[in-house]
């Protein structure tokens, strides 16, 4: 069991920054993939990033360049750095974890345990 908690979300304007945490506690963190997703409204969840075991990182075009995702396995927590904000960025952010073998996956249905969510909002 794993359970995972974000925080960091808010109100920001464009061009702007935030950076999302994701805690979690249970079965050994550092050696799962984790990875963020995000969902607007009315709009399926969607893959942003994620970091596997080993530090490597994959991200969705449209956040490439702005966005960062690290990991602090001594925290048991993953970072997502996220700059040069859009409203298009707009969505409840989640963070979830693989705990099964193989990584690098970017689908939602690969992923077995996720947090609550942050809501980020970027005004223009």
């Amino acid at each position: 069991q794993v359970q995972l908690v974000e925080s960091g979300g808010g109100l920001v304007q464009a061009g702007g920054s935030l950076r999302l945490s994701c805690a979690a506690s249970g079965r050994a963190f550092f050696s799962k993939t984790v990875g963020w997703f995000r969902q607007a409204p009315g709009k399926e969840r969607e893959f942003v990033a994620l970091v596997n075991w080993s530090g490597d990182t994959f991200y969705t075009d449209s956040v490439k360049g702005r966005f960062t995702i690290s990991r602090d396995n001594a925290k048991n927590t993953v970072y997502l750095q996220m700059s040069s904000l859009k409203p298009d960025d707009t969505a409840v952010y989640y963070c979830a974890v693989r705990t099964r073998g193989g990584d690098m996956y970017t689908s939602t249905s690969n992923y077995d345990y996720w947090g609550q969510g942050t809501q980020v909002t970027v005004s223009s």
